[in-house]
């Protein structure tokens, strides 16, 4: 009888764990999306001055295209917000 509870113990540990692990992997990835979206890591701003800061003027394409080596969505899918004057 006391094999069966130990085994039981040990048995209800283990899935309590995979269930803490999982759960703590979905709660931290849907923070990491949240956290990536209102702070995007590099916008077209950022690598007009890293371009200005090693003393070149870039085109639209040279943006173009490290926003494409990076693979970042571009910034003209997102609407603007009209905010009405007060």
């Amino acid at each position: 009888m006391m094999e069966i509870k130990i085994w039981l113990f040990i048995v209800l540990l283990l899935v309590c764990v995979l269930v803490g692990a999982i759960a703590s992997f979905i709660v931290t990835r849907i923070l990491f999306q949240r956290q990536l979206e209102k702070n995007p890591p590099v916008n077209r701003n950022m690598i007009r001055a890293m371009f200005m800061q090693m003393g070149r003027k870039p085109s639209e394409a040279d943006i173009n295209k490290v926003m494409a080596t990076m693979n970042v969505k571009p910034e003209s899918s997102k609407k603007p917000t009209k905010k009405a004057k007060k």
